[in-house]
């Protein structure tokens, strides 16, 4: 209920099931269960996602990056997603880009479970398949053939030591096989997205990325290095080094 709601209803007596269904939700409060988990619900870009521990929790410095891509990209285009997640990204950049033949991959079933469920919510056309975007093997990605206009992804960037800062309701909740890369190897993801989007993408292909804050300037350098153009680092509302965008 918004507040407007709770002032007009304020002599509104709850229901023996309503007292029983708010005390149950207070308790795994408590254990830091985040409330997008409790609910099995969160808003993302005005559309409502499943989520539960499988997947991460939307945030909204994703949000910024889709408001970029809406923006920035011009329909028709063939659009793939790495590493989905709940499909928030996928999902809303086929609702709100029409025209857009959009592809999403994640290594996790359970989590594309969640991102077909997802689409067929909120009557979006995603073409969903699981894939190991660190794999060597070129040939085990299914689309063989397929390049892209534009390739996205809002990769695992949370290094190990990192940890010890980590709020308990993200580190005990939160699938860490989606945060976490390796201490000594930070870039990991960058590294091979970048390499992978050499081969994927159109000429003149856009790369859009979310990064870790700490490390947005090395991310920019990779794709420097492997000879993308118009590299661009971008602040979130909070003044963070967020959103990397480059054109091959």
């Amino acid at each position: 209920m918004d507040k407007l709601s709770v002032l007009q209803h304020k002599d509104k007596q709850l229901s023996l099931n309503e007292h029983v269904r708010i005390q149950a939700i207070i308790e795994e409060l408590k254990k830091y269960r985040p409330i997008q988990y409790i609910l099995g619900e969160t808003e993302f870009y005005g559309l409502i996602f499943k989520v539960n521990e499988n997947v991460l929790i939307p945030r909204p410095e994703t949000e910024e990056l889709i408001e970029r891509i809406i923006k920035e990209e011009k329909p028709p285009l063939s659009l793939l997603d790495i590493g989905t997640g709940s499909g928030c990204i996928a999902v809303t950049l086929a609702k709100f880009l029409s025209g857009t033949e959009v592809f999403a991959l994640d290594i996790s079933e359970e989590a594309l479970e969640i991102a077909r469920q997802n689409a067929n919510n909120n009557h979006a056309d995603v073409h969903f398949f699981q894939h190991d975007i660190l794999k060597d093997d070129p040939f085990a990605f299914p689309y063989t053939s397929l390049t892209f206009d534009c390739i996205v992804s809002n990769p695992p960037y949370v290094t190990l030591k990192d940890k010890a800062t980590m709020a308990k309701n993200v580190l005990d909740y939160e699938p860490h096989l989606a945060l976490f890369v390796p201490q000594d190897n930070p870039l990991l993801f960058y590294e091979r997205i970048a390499g992978f989007a050499r081969s994927r993408l159109k000429k003149a292909g856009s790369l859009y990325l979310e990064t870790n804050s700490l490390y947005g300037r090395a991310s920019a350098k990779v794709l420097e290095n492997k000879k993308f153009r118009n590299v661009k680092l971008l602040k979130d509302i909070s003044g963070n080094d967020r959103i990397l965008i480059a054109k091959l």
